[in-house]
């Protein structure tokens, strides 16, 4: 009986087998490029591609969808460095808002009024709606403030969670590929080397059927051995075997995870990679819509601050201001009326018709009128540098008008407090009077000191509303007399005029107005003892009293209301105004109490009023 070879028997049975576990051709995946996924990343198009055998063969997998795996890997790494730039971008745009509420706050802050509250300046409409604009900024300022807050907390905040989830999920995904990869690497390298040592088997039985067959052709060789080479040869058959079959179910094991690989596993991963992609690219979207739903929010706040600086430029009334300004420097002094006609020419008249000239007369003008500027003025009593003293009680220093008002306003104060001590007055009482009916919550004798002091308090006030309100009658009986005085005043110029007596002086009925020379025999008081060595000023115009004045203070002159003085020197900006009376005795007065009129051509002359 012939015996079947044994290389025929193992390639037969490689055949087969080979054939039973291949199946039909090969099939391998090879996804196109990712913007052409027609059914998602796992289920891409797929493209045939027919191999040569496995057999022999060690190429196994295709390389586009190895490249495939890693263009996403690196679209991936993408998205998430577009996700932290996007934040970037979100986080640069808060310190923006956050710079720019912080720098309007500061700007407000400067331009804010610093006034404290007994500041009595005028709240002119423009300063009033300046300051509305202010307030109104302010909270423009704010709605920025909520802007930042806002994007930090919607956008930004939750672009960084998100970011730091994404990257784990990421990983992990990417990790079961790779992990998948290895494993299928593992199964093909154990199928190569169950290959490999099968074809090495192979060529060992070859060799030893040769050899079995040249020694059993010999006639020389021997039955030992011959039948060692049989032995041989059934040796490695049967090894041979043992390695097909080995490998065989290596093939079919690594087909089956192959297949597994390419058709779950690896489309499970891409699937989950695309849905977190997909998530992302949402996120983004929310992110966009909350950024620009964040300035919306506050729209139409901010359009309330803008309609608020509107109505406060709508505000601004002209007349009122013009009118605060008038209330502000009322002084209630009348304007100065005409000013007489003085006939210089009477006493020429006067000397033609006696014959005589009274000279005597003249040089005692020519002396009080014709002075020469000495060295007297430098050593007048300057009031702008002698330190002023303490506002009187009663606001006399005051003009009229102003005197009024802060009067008034005294007045008012003082009505307030004497409320608020009365209103204390009524506390303690019914205090007291809870305390008498319940001993156990307090000692009623424990209020009477601070009702006491309470009552003081009140009759302190009252009599100082009392004293105000007195002077306050007085300055508003003296405003109202003024104008009736002014009207018989100017009467009484027109009268005067022509009138002339004895002594060459005119004279006025109603306020004895004497208009002469000085007299030589004046008494100097203690403000003339330092010029009594150097000539006297000349008279630069004449004033007329129109409240009293005391001129307790040193350097001040005493007059009367309706006096007639000379002006010797103007008021230089501090309030005060030198004169002089007709008897030579010179001061300080008030500019304020007077009516100063002044000549314009003066040169010494006296002006006889």
């Amino acid at each position: 009986m012939e015996m079947e070879s044994p290389i025929a028997r193992v390639n037969s049975s490689r055949g087969a087998s080979a054939l039973r576990n291949q199946g039909p051709r090969s099939e391998l995946v090879e996804n196109e490029p990712y913007g052409s996924m027609a059914h998602g990343w796992g289920h891409s198009r797929i493209k045939r591609l027919e191999l040569s055998p496995l057999i022999g063969s060690s190429y196994y997998i295709a390389p586009s969808l190895k490249d495939q795996f890693d263009n996403l890997d690196k679209h991936t790494q993408w998205g998430i460095d577009f996700l932290e730039k996007y934040a970037k971008f979100v986080k640069e745009r808060i310190e923006i808002e956050q710079n720019y509420a912080k720098q309007l706050r500061n700007l407000v802050k400067k331009y804010c009024p610093k006034r404290s509250p007994k500041d009595e300046e005028p709240r002119f409409t423009s300063c009033i709606a300046f300051f509305n604009i202010l307030n109104e900024l302010n909270d423009y300022a704010g709605q920025r403030e909520v802007v930042a807050e806002e994007m930090g907390h919607r956008v930004y905040g939750e672009l960084m969670r998100y970011s730091h989830d994404l990257k784990t999920e990421r990983k992990m995904h990417l990790q079961e590929g790779r992990k998948a990869q290895q494993y299928l690497d593992m199964c093909w390298k154990q199928m190569d080397n169950s290959k490999k040592k099968f074809e090495r088997e192979c060529r060992e039985a070859e060799k030893a059927q040769q050899s079995y067959e040249r020694l059993d052709n010999d006639t020389n060789a021997t039955k030992a051995d011959v039948e060692k080479a049989k032995q041989q040869l059934n040796l490695r058959t049967h090894m041979a075997d043992e390695n097909k079959n080995e490998y065989a179910a290596q093939l079919q094991n690594f087909n089956g995870e192959q297949h597994k690989h390419y058709y779950i596993v690896i489309p499970q991963i891409y699937k989950q990679l695309q849905e977190m992609d997909e998530r992302r690219t949402i996120k983004l979207s929310e992110c966009y819509k909350g950024f620009a739903d964040s300035e919306r929010k506050v729209i139409p706040i901010i359009s309330k601050c803008l309609e608020g600086m509107i109505l406060a430029a709508k505000s601004v009334d002209e007349h009122r201001d013009s009118q605060l300004v008038i209330d502000c420097f009322k002084s209630g002094f009348e304007p100065p009326g005409d000013f007489p006609f003085e006939d210089y020419s009477q006493n020429i008249y006067r000397t033609i018709s006696d014959g005589t000239i009274s000279t005597p007369k003249q040089e005692g003008m020519r002396i009080d009128s014709k002075t020469t500027m000495g060295k007297a003025k430098g050593k007048l009593w300057l009031f702008g540098k002698k330190p002023k003293g303490p506002a009187l009680e009663d606001f006399s220093h005051l003009p009229p008008e102003q005197r009024r008002k802060k009067l008034q306003q005294r007045i008012d104060e003082l009505n307030r407090e004497l409320q608020k001590e009365t209103d204390q007055k009524d506390a303690l009482i019914k205090m007291k009077d809870v305390y008498e009916k319940n001993p156990q919550m307090g000692d009623p004798s424990s209020l009477q000191p601070k009702l006491t002091e309470t009552m003081s308090n009140m009759d302190r006030l009252r009599m100082e509303i009392h004293k105000n309100e007195a002077w306050l009658s007085e300055v508003e009986g003296k405003v109202a007399a003024r104008s009736d005085r002014r009207h018989s005043s100017d009467i009484n110029h027109l009268v005067t005029q022509g009138r002339e007596s004895p002594e060459g002086s005119y004279t006025d009925d109603a306020n004895q107005e004497v208009r002469g020379p000085p007299q030589q025999h004046a008494h100097p008081n203690e403000f003339d003892d330092e010029f009594e060595d150097d000539d006297p000023l000349p008279a630069i115009g004449h004033c007329k009293a129109i409240y009293p004045f005391d001129g307790h203070n040193e350097g001040t002159l005493a007059m009367k209301e309706g006096e007639i003085l000379y002006i010797i020197e103007e008021d230089k900006g501090d309030g005060w105004t030198r004169a002089r009376r007709h008897n030579g005795e010179e001061g300080y007065v008030p500019t304020s109490y007077i009516d100063v009129t002044l000549e314009k051509n003066s040169k010494g002359a006296v002006t006889y009023i």
